[in-house]
């Protein structure tokens, strides 16, 4: 009684935690601080994009027309199967964000539980392990738009593995069923797919037979998986469009000693869109454990831990060296080597170092002593990690304005009150600030942040840009080369889109095609910086827009006639 009365408070105390973590997001709401880059700057103004558009279901092979001028693909985003959107069309964006937080943390909390459960840590006696390493597992930073695309993996691989061994229980199925609708298949999920099958291959191998129902399990998820991207499939291989923006990315330039460098980089600090948060603790305690195995010749009886460890520093080793200049020749070739990144298999390493961890601390744990005690306080240590890292403390301490102060929604209506015309009527670029805020705010817009889109419109675009790019290689390369930010970038300026209304920043010498993008229908600049050569670009300062909850100076420029200038 007492060891069960132990057991329930542990798991209260973890679902406390879950519910702590995430507890600023509804709390705060608007005021709550995100991750911007690819999440408020992009996909969080997509999703509402594409529901106030009409197209939300529309057709394939339709546009969206408030971004890139009308010839944004509405393929390129999450068809209408994707549960994220969902909660976009029911709750405001602030609430809408929090509630998939606490789905994905929820589910990723489950799902490391079981897969650690039944198939990583047997010993009934480290169930506290099992727990608490699931809390920080499910607590880790992720590409939000990502949802279960990561974190779900490991509930998603002990449905997999339960299959396997011949478990029919109906929630295997159901959890293949219901991930594709709450997870990407293109970043994260086929690359678990490829590795289950791995497994199905090696069992042929090594047991002589074949396991159809595991291998329908993964024929199964694929399926329902297709379903639910239909529109990039339809976009990828049915419609003879002209080439996208994707044809034209660069090939990588990494030299061998760089792709080493990148691979020990990549396995002691991780990736943006999975971080696993590995480098001051679960990173000592595993390589502590490596060479205490070794000492003590104990590597023997912890093959799993091994195992698990090659596997994870070998992700790090392709993900590197997928971008060696070695490659380039092949992706010459073969060109969906150079539009769908391959390296991506890096998605699998966050559940895995929380596996090795797990392993780690229960070998630490069996010596007893100091040494059980020792791994307690790095489960301890690894939970204040991941609390650290909460997008409220992180983003808070970088200063970057929290959801209502990035969208500014009341000062971007005085912006469309004054220019006083239907939005679909005209259209608008932004310079110092990212054009997901006026998108967001209805503005219909000549640039933006898209994934796949016609080629011709990213050298039409580069018109208007052109002299800018001469002046920056960095900003040249980056459009040239990738192009995903069709923005108008300025060399004075660089690579930053965040000047908010105490900077003190000037453009003095900007350089833009103003006729052409006259031409595209361009009649408004938001400028979050001055321009003081304004007139040399035939550009108005029309009026100068501040707000209290804004994050943001906006200058209103306004394009003069083509014969002006």
């Amino acid at each position: 009684m007492k060891t069960w009365m132990i057991e329930r408070k542990q798991e209260l105390l973890a679902i406390a935690l879950i519910l702590i973590f995430t507890a600023p997001l509804f709390i705060l709401g608007g005021n709550s601080h995100i991750r911007i880059h690819d999440n408020l700057d992009s996909n969080m103004t997509w999703y509402r994009v594409l529901l106030d558009s009409g197209n939300y279901l529309a057709k394939t092979g339709s546009n969206i027309p408030q971004m890139l001028d009308g010839v944004a693909p509405r393929d390129a985003f999450d068809s209408q199967f994707v549960g994220i959107v969902w909660l976009y069309a029911i709750f405001p964006t602030p609430l809408a964000f929090a509630f998939s937080q606490l789905i994905t943390r929820v589910f990723a909390f489950i799902g490391m539980r079981l897969w650690l459960r039944d198939y990583i840590i047997k010993d009934p006696s480290k169930k506290y392990i099992t727990l608490f390493v699931s809390v920080a597992f499910a607590l880790t930073p992720f590409w939000p738009s990502g949802m279960l695309s990561t974190l779900g993996m490991p509930l998603a691989l002990w449905a997999f593995l339960n299959i396997r061994k011949g478990n029919k229980s109906i929630w295997n199925w159901l959890i293949l069923t219901l991930l594709p609708f709450y997870s990407s298949l293109i970043l994260g999920f086929c690359f678990l797919l490829f590795l289950v099958a791995c497994i199905w291959v090696y069992d042929i191998v090594k047991k002589r037979g074949w396991n159809w129902r595991f291998f329908g399990s993964m024929a199964y998820m694929s399926a329902i998986y297709c379903v639910v991207n239909y529109r990039f499939i339809s976009q990828m291989f049915f419609q003879s469009n002209e080439p996208d923006s994707r044809s034209a990315f660069d090939l990588p330039n990494n030299s061998f000693l760089g792709s080493i460098r990148l691979t020990f980089k990549n396995f002691t600090i991780g990736h943006t869109h999975d971080q696993s948060l590995a480098t001051y603790v679960i990173l000592p305690v595993i390589l502590l454990a490596f060479i205490v195995m070794l000492v003590k010749k104990d590597w023997r009886t912890q093959k799993p831990f091994l195992w698990l460890l090659a596997l994870n520093f070998s992700l790090s080793v392709w993900y590197a060296f997928w971008w060696w200049d070695a490659w380039n020749p092949i992706k010459e070739q073969i060109s969906i080597m150079r539009s769908f990144n391959f390296s991506r298999f890096h998605f699998l390493q966050p559940f895995i170092f929380y596996g090795i961890f797990a392993l780690a601390l229960v070998y630490f744990a069996s010596k007893g002593g100091w040494w059980k005690k020792f791994a307690i306080l790095g489960l301890v240590l690894q939970i204040g990690v991941v609390f650290v890292g909460n997008s409220e403390i992180l983003y808070r301490a970088a200063g970057t304005p929290s959801i209502d102060q990035f969208y500014a929604r009341d000062q971007f209506q005085d912006i469309k009150s004054y220019i006083g015309k239907q939005q679909k009527d005209y259209r608008v670029a932004s310079i110092g600030i990212h054009p997901s805020i006026s998108q967001e705010n209805g503005f219909y817009t000549l640039d933006g942040y898209v994934n796949s889109y016609p080629l011709s419109y990213k050298a039409k675009f580069r018109e208007i840009i052109a002299k800018e790019l001469d002046k920056s290689p960095l900003l040249k390369d980056y459009y040239d080369g990738w192009g995903n930010r069709v923005y108008i970038f300025s060399a004075e300026l660089g690579k930053n889109y965040l000047f908010d209304k105490n900077s003190n920043k000037h453009i003095k010498h900007l350089e833009l095609d103003t006729k052409a993008f006259k031409e595209m229908g361009g009649e408004y600049i938001f400028s979050a910086v001055p321009i003081d050569n304004a007139a040399e670009n035939n550009l108005h300062l029309e009026k100068t827009f501040e707000d209290e909850q804004s994050a943001w100076k906006i200058y209103l420029y306004k394009v003069g006639d083509l014969n002006a200038g």
